[in-house]
């Protein structure tokens, strides 16, 4: 009886060992992580026309990122911050990105947008 509890417990650690080692790191976004994702929408922004690709494939990877309410914050509060360094870059250039490139926001994107209040 003693022998086949062992045995147990040896399984339920493995099982234990192996789910933590298999379980996905979660990182949070940063606004570097922000600023290197859009930073190829730049010449958009500033100039509009169409968003290259690399600019679109760019936004995408954020928005599919972006998936919790913190992270659609931080997202939003650097892209706001990023907006005020860059002052060539264009509000409607900036609100109008995500639908250029087939993405769906939640939210505007404008230097007046509150991201407190995105859920």
């Amino acid at each position: 009886m003693v022998s086949m509890f062992m045995k147990l417990s040896c399984v339920v650690v493995m099982m234990v060992v192996l789910l933590a080692l298999s379980a996905p790191e979660v990182e949070a976004l940063t606004c570097g992580h922000v600023r290197n994702s859009v930073g190829r929408c730049l010449g958009y922004l500033t100039n509009g026309g169409a968003p290259p690709p690399d600019c679109c494939a760019g936004v995408r990877r954020l928005k599919n990122e972006a998936r919790t309410t913190t992270d659609r914050k931080t997202v939003c509060n650097c892209l706001k911050s990023a907006s005020l360094s860059y002052p060539g870059v264009k509000g409607n250039y900036a609100a109008s990105l995500p639908g250029k490139c087939g993405v769906n926001v939640p939210y505007k994107i404008s230097r007046s947008t509150n991201c407190n209040r995105i859920q």
